[in-house]
């Protein structure tokens, strides 16, 4: 279940389909996404649109794995919140990415923590307890290159984690960020002592990158973008994680024996360079190639 504000146009999250799509080849299962407005799983829809609110919980809780994207602004984020919450307390496989992160951090801290209005300032600037916050180094001023943008370092601060196990058991990654706001580095030490592991940080250990629920099945959120860095036959680890996990092969993946993530795959056939091979007609699905509209693929 992808569950994001602009469902109506799937172009919007076509990164993350692609990303989807190269884990679920990867993993030999057909990739089915249901969209899921998270305006529709709010309480308010359940008066203003009934059957929009039930068709979207259906949805949901028939998902084998929910998927949360980015975004930006408070619109549909009650409604993500909610998707978080349904999957840590129902055992479903979970990845959040960006504000998919920030919005599982903020139901933990009330549903667990019981924290009073707990909230990110982007949605509630005066909330009493301000779980997500802006950063430090922007500026609320000057919309223009003031986000955190580009390939930044993640340091694993847990081995024994399923990120890193999916990471190859590496010391680091390298992923690329596009964001303003992130998990108040002041209230970590009252989330790791409920429960909410911080097993991803910056260089600094202040800038809390990957938190994990150590006794889900799969719950992931991560402040970078993996959808970013992932290629047809090099799927990202993050979202080869959440297809296995949605289709029982968790356990399998995390075997250090394990060889379907490979770093540095190989084609099966040697391909020379400069090969170029022409599209017969426009490519219209997810499936049938790399560009939609039909552009030349260059090797």
């Amino acid at each position: 279940a992808m569950v994001g504000k602009y469902t109506g146009l799937s172009d919007s999250y076509l990164s993350v389909l692609k990303a989807l799509l190269h884990a679920s080849v990867a993993m030999g299962r057909k990739l089915v996404v249901e969209w899921v407005p998270s305006c529709d799983l709010e309480d308010s829809a359940a008066k203003e649109t009934p059957e929009a609110h039930k068709k979207a919980w259906k949805l949901l809780k028939g998902a084998e794995g929910i998927l949360v994207p980015g975004g930006f602004g408070d619109r549909g984020v009650q409604g993500k919140i909610l998707a978080a919450k349904y999957a840590r307390e129902n055992n479903v496989p979970y990845l959040g990415i960006c504000l998919g992160m920030q919005i599982a951090v903020i139901d933990f801290a009330c549903s667990i923590m019981k924290l009073p209005g707990a909230n990110s300032t982007e949605f509630d600037p005066d909330t009493m307890s301000p779980c997500v916050i802006f950063m430090p180094e922007g500026s609320k001023t000057h919309m223009g290159a003031t986000m955190r943008l580009g390939s930044r370092r993640t340091y694993f601060h847990a081995t024994a984690c399923k990120s890193a196990k999916l990471y190859g058991n590496a010391r680091f990654v390298d992923e690329r960020h596009r964001h303003r706001y992130e998990v108040n580095p002041e209230m970590v030490p009252e989330f790791e002592k409920a429960g909410l592991s911080f097993v991803g940080k910056d260089e600094s250990g202040r800038r809390m990158e990957i938190i994990e629920l150590p006794s889900h099945k799969f719950f992931i959120g991560v402040q970078f973008h993996p959808e970013f860095k992932s290629r047809p036959g090099k799927p990202s680890p993050l979202f080869l994680g959440l297809i296995a996990a949605a289709s029982g092969q968790l356990e399998t993946l995390l075997q250090p024996s394990s060889n379907i993530v490979n770093p540095n795959p190989m084609p099966r056939f040697p391909i020379p360079k400069k090969t170029i091979y022409h599209a017969k007609k426009p490519l219209d699905s997810l499936v049938n190639g790399y560009f939609a509209n039909g552009n030349v693929i260059h090797t």
